[in-house]
């Protein structure tokens, strides 16, 4: 377990405690009372953040575990990416999916708590690879222009890993003749993708639309090796 300030992590132990998570998905992703569930969820553990004196859900996520890169076609995103270049990945992978913080919180320290716990999980389980969506709200790319271009001129995925288009929809990331906004482009990220992004992580060339969703999703890679060894300490004494 992690604490921080009001929160606490654990991970869930029973079915009451998934279907806690696929409320608290729907609420985040569609803004409504309902269950955010799918078949992946069996698959994979859900990492939940309480407030420790109420025990109220803030914050979950899930990892699916696997092997390597021979079992990448498991996982979630292999429906959304052609990921054949990364099936010949040699070490313990993770994905990590639907990360939400319970709308209108904005305490730093529940993503902390989140984050922390993931460390403890991720090095436990022998974990050189994290993977996983990081989602921009809406099917509007227009929104993120300057978004796009800042990270296709810093943070595309090396060759050997790259993903491929795969989805009948996609938003390709194109050159612009201009640089980048560069502080309208981190804005408009969704903090998970920053957090990845500041820790040595890198994305797919273009953006998937998923109409499902209502979101514009970008495959995110960090290899646990390209952290800075100053972050790795910070989340390891959360």
């Amino acid at each position: 377990m992690q604490t921080r300030g009001r929160y606490h992590s654990r991970l869930a132990r029973t079915q009451d405690d998934v279907e806690a998570a696929q409320r608290l998905r729907h609420l985040a992703f569609h803004g409504q009372d309902g269950l955010d569930a799918d078949r992946f969820d069996s698959e994979c553990d859900h990492l939940l953040v309480e407030e420790a004196g109420s025990g109220a859900l803030v914050c979950c996520l899930r990892m699916m575990p696997l092997a390597g890169g021979s079992e990448i076609g498991r996982s979630y995103a292999a429906q959304h990416y052609d990921l054949a270049a990364l099936q010949g990945y040699p070490e313990r992978m993770a994905e990590i999916g639907r990360f939400c913080i319970r709308p209108g919180l904005r305490d730093a320290d529940i993503l902390r708590v989140a984050w922390g716990a993931l460390t403890g999980l991720v090095e436990r389980g022998g974990v050189a690879m994290l993977f996983g969506c990081a989602s921009f709200t809406g099917t509007d790319a227009t929104a993120y222009l300057d978004a796009f271009a800042l990270l296709r001129a810093r943070h595309l995925a090396p060759p050997r890993w790259q993903p491929r288009i795969k989805a009948a929809e996609v938003f390709r990331f194109g050159e612009r003749a201009e640089a980048p906004d560069g502080r309208r482009a981190l804005e408009s990220m969704p903090p998970l993708l920053r957090s990845y992004l500041a820790m040595g992580g890198w994305v797919s060339d273009h953006a998937v639309v998923d109409r499902q969703m209502n979101t514009l999703h970008v495959f995110t890679g960090l290899e646990v090796a390209a952290i800075p060894e100053a972050r790795k300490r910070a989340l390891r004494a959360v």
